[in-house]
């Protein structure tokens, strides 16, 4: 999930951003989940954890933040919604490996503007993990 996201998110970026002389905000809005779906993470630790993660990639061309800032100028929004998530068999993962048993989550995500304007949207069939979300939290 998150190298997917971040290589999409870079290249669009990019090219929203050719040619911009200032730093563009870049607020990461908390991970929100459906109503019924159980999913165990902390969504302020991972808004965290993908706010770093874009700091690395375009910290150079974008000031990542978790707080909606209050100046004026360039403002752009990532809204990310887990849909769907299983938790996977721990048994398998344990005694299989190899990805047996690995948790699976469907993920919406959208980059507007802050006024609300839909910039890009995206929903990922399926991203697929062993161990990978409990290392992006915890």
């Amino acid at each position: 999930m998150k190298k997917l996201l971040i290589v999409v998110l870079v290249s669009l970026f990019i090219a929203i951003a050719a040619g911009a002389q200032e730093k563009v905000n870049l607020l990461v809005n908390p991970i929100k989940t459906g109503t019924d779906v159980a999913w165990p993470y902390d969504s302020k630790q991972l808004q965290t954890q993908v706010a770093a993660e874009l700091m690395n990639k375009v910290g150079k061309k974008f000031a990542v933040v978790t707080e909606a800032p209050e100046e004026k100028g360039r403002h752009f929004v990532l809204d990310c919604e887990v849909v769907e998530w299983h938790a996977g068999n721990a048994a398998q993962r344990a005694l299989i490996g190899m990805g047996a048993g690995r948790e699976s989550a469907k993920v919406r995500y959208s980059l507007r503007t802050r006024p609300g304007k839909r910039l890009w949207s995206a929903r990922t069939r399926s991203v697929r993990s062993s161990g990978e979300m409990h290392t992006l939290v915890r």
